[in-house]
């Protein structure tokens, strides 16, 4: 399938699948508390999806080296569809979790399966682009997902759920009809002899880590933002919606439009170099929000730095891992989601010591990550390539 044609259309799939995630995540925390969960219990159900992503991604990469890439993003689209609907019927907190668990187990076939079709079909030249334009998708998928969740919320909050299960099915009958398999049959066999951590090689462990550490630091600011700008700019819930839908355009328009030329034009490290300076400058200047439009300024500048990290760090962990792309994307895929566990609970806990902790410790690990990745000299691979 020619890049062309086939990158448009992924990122269709994967902007109705992040639309349809992002459709519940203003809604999940009061349908649960209606359903009699407690704080604690919120907790968890948000911890459990993103526990059994941290298993489960690498394993739904491996699989699909091995049969294929179209059939294990159908699984994760259908896991999402299924999982959304039982939270619309739920009405009990074990049904809850029930669909949590089912959720996070099939829908983490869904971004490293992407990434790894990203992969497949284009040049090494070319790739960078390939994996802004999975990351824009993303982007612009939790811009409107939530807005569309809080609007029909006001018709029941079971609603949002029914809409995000109705979208997913749709996402799945066009990912059967429009998407074609990218995997060669040729490289089959050798997938199967490797292992899931053969991508954790010595030289290319250190790209995992710096993807833990850039993914803890965003996950912290996520997670207290909220509180901070309220303290220091008495920021609303409505003029924070804003701050983070311009934050997610701007991210959006960089992956979507500038990752691929810059990479092409200076290389993935120096565009993952540039990326970790401008979110560490960015953490740096949201100490001194005082106003929504100093909110909307420092966070944009943020998100444009931590935007092109992501597709840069797969683009790179694609060119340089012996491993199938799909087993380098799922490994990355969890480490993401270790990140995304410890670092809510870790930004949580900062703020509640001294307000600006947060993100002093975020400018902190992105440095820490930068001069990790100083050390981080990849060997190309020669063996195993499955560019088209």
């Amino acid at each position: 399938m020619k890049t062309k044609s086939a990158l448009p259309i992924l990122f269709i799939v994967m902007f109705l699948v992040m639309v349809g995630f992002g459709i519940i995540i203003p809604v999940l925390p009061f349908y649960a508390k209606q359903i009699g969960a407690n704080p604690t219990e919120l907790g968890l159900l948000m911890s459990v999806y993103s526990l059994m992503q941290l298993i489960f991604a690498p394993i739904w990469g491996q699989v699909s080296d091995r049969i294929g890439r179209k059939p294990v993003m159908m699984i994760g689209i259908a896991g999402l569809a299924v999982s959304f609907f039982i939270q619309a019927i739920s009405t009990t907190l074990w049904m809850l979790f029930v669909a949590r668990i089912i959720g996070g187990i099939l829908s983490s076939a869904n971004m490293p399966t992407a990434m790894a079709y990203v992969a497949d079909i284009t040049t090494e030249e070319n790739r960078g682009r390939g994996m802004g334009v999975v990351g824009a998708a993303t982007g612009l998928g939790f811009v409107f997902g939530p807005a569309i969740g809080g609007i029909f919320s006001t018709i029941s909050l079971s609603t949002p759920f029914y809409i995000a299960s109705v979208s997913s099915f749709i996402t799945l009958f066009l990912v059967f009809l429009l998407l074609k398999e990218s995997k060669h049959d040729r490289t089959t066999s050798q997938v199967k002899k490797t292992s899931i951590w053969q991508a954790f090689n010595r030289s290319g462990s250190i790209l995992f880590f710096v993807q833990l550490l850039i993914s803890l630091s965003l996950s912290g600011l996520e997670a207290t933002f909220a509180y901070f700008g309220a303290k220091e700019a008495g920021l609303d819930s409505t003029q924070l919606g804003y701050i983070f839908m311009i934050m997610g355009f701007g991210s959006a328009i960089v992956q979507g439009g500038l990752v691929g030329r810059l990479t092409k034009k200076y290389g993935d490290r120096a565009v993952i170099q540039g990326g970790m300076v401008v979110s560490a400058i960015g953490f740096g200047l949201i100490l001194l929000v005082h106003s929504f439009t100093t909110a909307a300024i420092y966070l944009t500048i943020f998100g444009l730095g931590n935007g092109v990290i992501r597709p840069s760090v797969s683009s790179l962990i694609t060119k340089t891992s012996t491993a199938g792309h799909g087993s380098a994307t799922g490994l990355l895929s969890s480490f993401d989601s270790l990140g995304r566990i410890i670092g809510p609970t870790l930004g949580g806990w900062l703020f509640s010591v001294a307000f600006r902790l947060p993100y002093i410790s975020g400018a902190i690990i992105t440095i820490v990550a930068l001069i990790l990745f100083q050390v981080y000299r990849p060997q190309e691979k020669t063996v195993g390539s499955t560019n088209m």
